[in-house]
């Protein structure tokens, strides 16, 4: 079958554009664009055909559907030549079973979805291989794009350096200087992409990239750009598959730019829509208290949104106060029953701290999501029998610098609850015998 997709506008106005056309935003009203397929034609296969094909081609050496997000191509990308994939073979991250973190929380069903699992150690190369991809595609067919662009707080700037390297396509990414770690900030540089630390914000950033990408011989590769959601959606059809098809109960997902719940929607619907499941979770958003213009809509039932300044956060990936996609993820969360909720400083550290001593290594960014369900389990919004999974969207090893300011009690604001060191001791049997069985308890 000859399946196809195209950019429409979300408030629904007519225009149609090809996925190879240079636009981000209709020409009509101003608003985002994202991808629509042709759900006709998808639908002439039943849901138990597409779970077939996607089972059989999961993690499989046939090039490019062993990547978990071109394992499910018609779904995502079908107007991309095989031959013009970008990839690593991404996805199929692991689904972790917190057994003893779920107890402390009177959950005996939670998991973590590590999209840290990756080839750059966050969920961004999900949605940067369609992108790069399509990218390949244009210049493949003519298209005079000189270099691809992103304003970043670090995992996507190391996303889009990565794809940008394995094709052999230019990359420039803006970066918000001092707000990122060294290892985030070591990732595009060591691409050998041109990387600019300026003296700005996330959203500072934003704005330059968008100026410079007005030209079209620029392209963005930041989420406004919808192509990165198509990627970040099959996050959804992931977890499903994963679970034998089991829809969870609740998915909490941290939200700064709120590309990614919205990914998450639009994935579990296209699901529902094309029979692979029955039912849709509901969908929990968790932002920092420092940078919370979400939360801060949701308490007025999104009647009305208004950008903040962000304040400095541990959690500097979602330390952004005029979120791009905030359009696309309010629909998304008053169509699956959404919450909003916020973490503080000292409630996202002491989460890390708690998770990581039950065997997970988690990003800042994971803890706010993980700080929220602890929230949400102690007010009763999940019965002790729900399946619930937090999305970790970055590897806990590109923050080592919060971690080892988190036990040595080193955070500004925060009084570290679970703080462990190392106990140094001369090589002396007796005294590391004694100060062993001091420690374990004998």
């Amino acid at each position: 079958m000859e399946f196809r997709a195209w950019f429409q506008c979300i408030n629904g106005c007519s225009g149609r554009y090809e996925l190879t056309e240079i636009i981000y935003r209709c020409p009509d009203c101003g608003e985002l664009l994202e991808v629509q397929h042709d759900m006709d034609l998808l639908k002439k296969r039943s849901g138990d055909e597409w779970k077939a094909t996607f089972v059989e081609r999961y993690r499989a050496n046939d090039w490019p559907y062993g990547s978990s997000v071109w394992g499910k191509k018609e779904l995502v990308c079908p107007n991309v030549d095989n031959s013009n994939v970008v990839s690593t073979f991404e996805g199929g991250t692991n689904l972790f079973w917190a057994e003893r973190l779920g107890k402390q929380w009177g959950l005996d069903d939670l998991w973590i979805k590590q999209c840290g699992m990756a080839h750059t150690g966050s969920f961004k190369d999900l949605g940067m291989t369609v992108l790069v991809s399509m990218v390949k595609q244009m210049i493949a067919g003519g298209k005079n794009i000189r270099a691809v662009a992103c304003a970043s707080t670090g995992d996507t700037s190391a996303a889009l350096a990565a794809y940008c390297a394995v094709a052999g396509i230019p990359a420039i990414v803006f970066l918000p200087k001092d707000k990122v770690s060294l290892t985030q900030l070591i990732q595009p540089i060591t691409h050998g992409v041109l990387t600019l630390s300026l003296d700005t914000d996330f959203d500072g950033c934003m704005k330059l990239v968008q100026k410079l990408c007005a030209e079209d011989e620029i392209y963005l590769a930041n989420s406004m750009n919808s192509l990165r959601i198509e990627g970040q959606k099959t996050i959804s059809f992931e977890l499903v598959q994963q679970l034998n098809w089991e829809v969870p109960d609740f998915v909490i997902v941290p939200g700064g730019n709120l590309g990614n719940v919205s990914a998450l929607g639009k994935g579990f619907q296209m699901l529902h829509d094309l029979g692979i499941i029955s039912k849709l979770p509901r969908l929990v958003c968790a932002q920092a208290e420092r940078a919370n213009p979400l939360y801060r809509s949701f308490k007025t039932g999104f009647k009305e949104f208004n950008p903040i300044q962000a304040e400095t956060t541990l959690a500097s990936a979602i330390q952004i106060g005029d979120p791009v996609s905030v359009k696309k993820a309010m629909r998304v969360l008053q169509a699956f029953d959404g919450i909003v909720e916020e973490a503080s400083e000292s409630e996202l550290a002491n989460a890390a701290g708690r998770a990581n001593r039950t065997g997970l290594l988690c990003c800042p960014h994971t803890a706010v999501a993980l700080a929220v369900t602890e929230k949400l389990a102690g007010r009763g919004v999940f019965k002790p029998s729900d399946k619930v999974v937090v999305i970790s969207t970055a590897n806990g090893l590109k923050f080592t610098d919060f971690l080892t300011k988190y036990h040595l009690n080193e955070l500004e604001g925060v009084e570290s609850e679970f703080p462990f060191s190392a106990i140094e001791l001369p090589a002396d049997y007796n005294r590391v015998r004694d100060t062993i069985m001091q420690n374990i308890g004998a």
